[in-house]
C-alpha cells in the first residue's frame, strides 16, 4: 500500500475532551505504516478550503502530549455545513484539489451529526471523481445522538456537569422552600435526544434530591399531567426540581419554545423551554420560582 498523508480537523461545538480525540488520531496515524505526514486543518473544513494546514510533525512532542488534558479545540473549529453536492460541487472540488496538492489519502473529521454528514458527502464526491480518499468520521457530540455509537466523547463531561448542577439547585431549593422558592428548573441542551436531560437523574440519591421530574424530546409534554405532578411533589416534599430538554415538544410536535431564526447548520434556534416551564408553574400553580433558569452549555 502506497504511503499517503493524512488531515485531521475539528468541527462543531468543541467539548472538554475533543483534543483527547485529536491526540488519539495523531498518535495512531503516526504509527500506521501507510500514513506519512499528519496535517491539522485550521478551523475545521475552512482550513482545508483555504489551504491552512498545520504540519503536526513540526509541533513539539510535549504540545502533542498536552492535548490529552487540554480543553477547547486546539486546532480551531467551524460550524460550516457543506451544501449538497448538486448545489455546491465547486466547494468539494476545491477540497479535493487541496488534498491532492498535499498528497492526502486520509481525512479524519471530528464532530457531530452535521460533521458526519460532511464526511459522507466528501467520501461520495471523492469516489465519483476517482480520487483515492479514505474519509473517517471521529464521533464528538455532547448530545450523545450519533447513530451507531454507544457513548460519544463529550457526553460524559456534560452529563456530570448537568447532574451536579441540578443537585446543587435542588439542595438550594430544599433550603429555601419554606420561605420562598419551591420549584427549580434546569434547561439542558438536546434538540431531538434527551440523553443530557436524562443524565441529571444520576444526581438523585434519594427522593428528596432532584431531579424529581425530567422532560424529554422523545416524550410529548402533557401540561395537565406535569402540573399535577409538580403540585403533588410540592405538597409532599415542599419543593420540586425539574430538568427540561430544550427540544421538549407538545402533543402536536411543536417545540415548547423557539427563539426564532436558525443556527449555523440551518436548524431552528431553540432556547427558553426552561422559562416556558417556569412561567407555566407560576401562572397555573402560583408557586415561587427562581427568576431565571440555571445556564447550561
Amino acid at each position: 500500500m502506497a504511503r499517503k498523508n493524512a488531515v485531521y480537523a475539528q468541527s462543531g461545538g468543541v467539548t472538554s475532551v475533543i483534543n483527547a480525540s485529536a491526540y488519539g488520531v495523531i498518535m495512531a496515524a503516526r504509527e500506521a505504516s501507510f500514513i506519512d505526514e499528519v496535517y491539522g486543518g485550521y478551523d475545521g473544513i475552512n482550513g482545508v478550503l483555504t489551504e491552512k494546514l498545520i504540519d503536526l510533525g513540526q509541533e513539539p512532542p510535549e504540545a502533542i502530549e498536552a492535548l490529552r488534558h487540554t480543553p477547547a479545540g486546539a486546532l480551531g473549529s467551524a460550524r460550516r455545513k457543506l451544501q449538497d453536492l448538486e448545489k455546491n460541487r465547486a466547494e468539494f472540488q476545491r477540497i479535493i484539489e487541496v488534498l491532492a496538492a498535499h498528497d492526502v489519502g486520509y481525512f479524519f473529521y471530528n464532530g457531530g451529526n452535521d460533521s458526519m454528514d460532511t464526511t459522507a458527502k466528501l467520501s461520495r464526491f471523492a469516489a465519483e471523481n476517482d480520487y483515492p480518499l479514505q474519509v473517517i468520521g471521529i464521533p464528538k457530540t455532547i448530545d450523545n445522538d450519533l447513530p451507531i455509537t454507544d457513548n460519544s466523547p463529550g457526553f460524559g463531561s456534560v452529563a456530570k456537569y448537568n447532574a451536579v448542577s441540578i443537585l446543587e439547585g435542588s439542595l438550594d431549593t430544599e433550603s429555601m422552600h419554606r420561605d420562598s422558592t419551591k420549584v427549580f428548573v434546569l434547561e439542558t441542551m438536546g434538540r431531538n435526544a434527551g440523553w443530557i436531560a436524562a443524565s441529571t437523574g444520576l444526581a438523585q440519591r434519594s427522593e428528596r434530591d432532584g431531579p424529581h421530574l425530567i422532560l424529554l424530546p422523545e416524550v410529548p409534554f402533557d401540561k395537565e399531567k406535569f402540573l399535577a405532578a409538580v403540585q403533588e411533589l410540592v405538597s409532599r416534599l415542599g419543593y420540586c426540581a425539574v430538568a427540561v430538554s430544550e427540544g421538549t415538544k407538545d402533543g402536536e410536535g411543536k417545540f415548547l419554545s423557539e427563539v426564532g431564526g436558525q443556527d449555523a447548520f440551518g436548524h431552528t434556534q431553540l432556547g427558553g423551554a426552561g422559562q416556558f416551564i417556569q412561567d407555566l408553574v407560576n401562572s397555573e400553580l402560583k408557586l415561587e420560582h427562581p427568576s431565571s433558569t440555571f445556564p447550561t452549555f
